[in-house]
């Protein structure tokens, strides 16, 4: 396994350099593909993308937003591309914000990064209307669409009166100069604890990032991404968006988590960005429909016995050949996933592979733009979350004598600092090393394995150290378990730590098993068949760490936006009460 080969890639020196050059390369291709209102497609290439972002920078610059914040909410979508380079290319400070956000949490943080303007999506008319009438210090309201309210200016408008000033002769846009260490970019996180804190990045922290996974995962301008995630979280936005920039790839966008499915058909995408939950869905959805068709299980497992046989012995591939149903739900052409935000069950990355496709995960987060570790085309463990991209050190800090501890990461990549909070700064960056909180180790070939997160971690009354995650990923293992939260609470009477799991049933796989398509939750059956199950992870388990009491939820758990459970939200609602295992 080849760690240290790399793939050539071009240096960039920001943002801005980046797209010149990929217009300069690639300026007929398709950089984004649309489906028009008709339900036809169109091409947008790279010079006609390059043009909108210089008209609509030019746009903001005659109207004084040199040097000031844009918000920006919205779907992912094209005029979210635009503005965000348009801004970030020398305007001022961009500050993408999840659209999915309550109404009173826009506002606040609209009023913390002081936003002179707001670009928006007409989808959100309703909640940019009500932050509007209690907030007076935005000056501009720009609406991506043209049925817009009269104070607010469509997207369109200022394009062309971009394209008016830069047919005059104006060439204030090109001009700008971009300092690569100016914070540039505030990226508001509330992590899973609901505490946000803004994480300013620069042009050099992202363009490590996207130089860095060029070097390891070969992309071409013949691949297609399907942007899925959301582009207000750096990780879709660096990987999903900017790389495939870099690369002069194109980029479709899906319409929404139920459309996934003829999206697919219809972009034919070769890369997918995407999360395990997903991944693992799809994963079991595949194996689900084989065992209800006589014979399909059989075939599958041959299947992939041979496939294997002859690919790892003689390197003969007849994986898309063989498993050719499979790809075509996927469109036909997808060869790569890449995914991160939590850990994928390396089984499901096996699976995959065994098929014909590959899955490369990665660990990252916001400060670090986003990726520190990924695995790589020639080098890869299922069960690890990679080596660190080119630039970028990390380190296990006091490790513990398995070699368990907090991950710490050296790098270009790593954020400014936090906006207006130097205090926090300086906890979490310590002599140029950002503590990030998560607990891993590494083993002699380099590759880092995440066990859990500092915050997370049960500690027992004599100091043993349960990380939930290891827990959860027995659990999940079984079929009849949707979702699950370990969790530790202390005893009032024994003062002892207690571990407990909440989870939420895999319905349909319960009364297919029980015969029963009427089912509810609150059934002794379904208590029964669970408590079954976390008996037998418990016998996986040294005594320490056994499950003790179970909650089963009448709905899915509270989740960000990039589909992680909110973990501290588990004891909030939904529960029924807790029965012993």
């Amino acid at each position: 396994m080849n760690t240290k080969k790399l793939y050539y890639t071009r240096p960039i020196r920001d943002l801005k350099d980046m797209l010149a050059q990929s217009v300069a390369l690639f300026g007929n291709r398709p950089a984004f593909i649309k489906k028009n209102a008709d339900g036809s497609m169109s091409e947008i290439t790279y010079s006609t993308f390059g043009n909108h972002v210089k008209a609509l920078g030019t746009a903001f610059l005659d109207m004084g937003l040199k040097g000031k914040s844009i918000a920006l909410i919205g779907e992912n979508r094209y005029e979210w591309c635009v503005t965000y380079m348009a801004v970030v290319n020398g305007v001022g400070t961009i500050v993408p914000l999840d659209k999915e956000l309550p109404v009173h949490d826009i506002q606040n943080l609209l009023m913390e990064s002081q936003a002179d303007a707001v670009v928006f999506s007409g989808r959100h008319l309703n909640a940019v209307r009500e932050v509007r009438d209690k907030i007076s210090g935005i000056k501009h309201w720009v609406c991506m669409d043209d049925n817009c309210e009269e104070w607010s200016v469509p997207f369109s408008v200022l394009i062309e009166k971009g394209e008016q000033s830069l047919a005059a002769g104006t060439d204030d846009f090109d001009c700008l100069e971009v300092d690569p260490d100016s914070a540039m970019i505030l990226i508001f996180t509330s992590g899973t604890t609901g505490f946000a804190k803004g994480v300013m990045l620069s042009h050099r922290n992202i363009c490590t990032v996207i130089t860095g996974v060029s070097a390891t995962v070969k992309v071409t301008p013949d691949d297609r991404v399907l942007s899925i995630l959301p582009l207000h979280h750096t990780y879709e936005c660096t990987l999903g968006f900017l790389t495939i920039i870099y690369h002069g790839a194109s980029i479709a966008f899906n319409e929404g988590l139920r459309h996934i499915a003829r999206n697919m058909q219809e972009y034919s995408p070769t890369i997918l960005v995407t999360v395990p939950l997903l991944l693992e869905n799809v994963y079991k959805k595949v194996w689900t429909q084989a065992e209800k068709q006589k014979g399909m299980k059989g075939k599958l497992l041959t299947g992939q016995l041979i496939s294997g046989f002859l690919y790892n012995i003689f390197r003969i591939d007849i994986r898309r050949r063989l498993f050719a149903k499979i790809h075509e739900n996927f469109g036909g052409k997808l060869r790569l996933f890449i995914t991160g935000a939590a850990a994928v069950d390396p089984a499901v990355s096996k699976g995959f592979r065994k098929w014909g496709f590959s899955v490369l995960q990665g660990y990252g987060l916001t400060e670090c733009a986003p990726l520190v570790t990924g695995n790589r085309d020639c080098a890869y463990r299922d069960s690890s979350a990679g080596i660190p991209i080119p630039g970028v050190e990390i380190k296990i800090h006091n490790p513990d004598k398995n070699g368990i501890g907090e991950i710490i990461v050296k790098g270009s990549n790593v954020m400014l600092g936090y906006f207006k909070n130097e205090e926090e700064t300086r906890r979490v960056i310590i002599n140029g090393w950002f503590h990030t909180g998560d607990l891993g180790k590494i083993d002699r070939r380099g590759f880092l394995y995440i066990t859990g997160r500092l915050k997370n971690v049960i500690v027992t009354k004599n100091g043993k150290n349960i990380f939930p995650e290891e827990l959860e990923s027995y659990i999940k293992e079984s079929p009849y378990v949707g979702e699950c939260v370990v969790y530790g609470e202390q005893d009032e009477e024994s003062g002892e730590t207690q571990v407990k799991v909440q989870i939420f049933p895999n319905l349909d796989a319960i009364r297919e098993k029980l015969k029963n398509v009427n089912l509810s939750i609150d059934t002794e059956e379904i208590r029964n068949l669970i408590r079954d199950v976390i008996k037998s992870v418990n016998r996986k388990l040294p005594l320490y760490k056994h499950i003790r009491y179970i909650s089963i939820r009448a709905s899915e758990f509270e989740k960000t936006t990039s589909q992680k459970i909110k973990r501290y939200s588990h004891q909030l609602s939904h529960v029924r009460e807790e029965y012993p295992v």
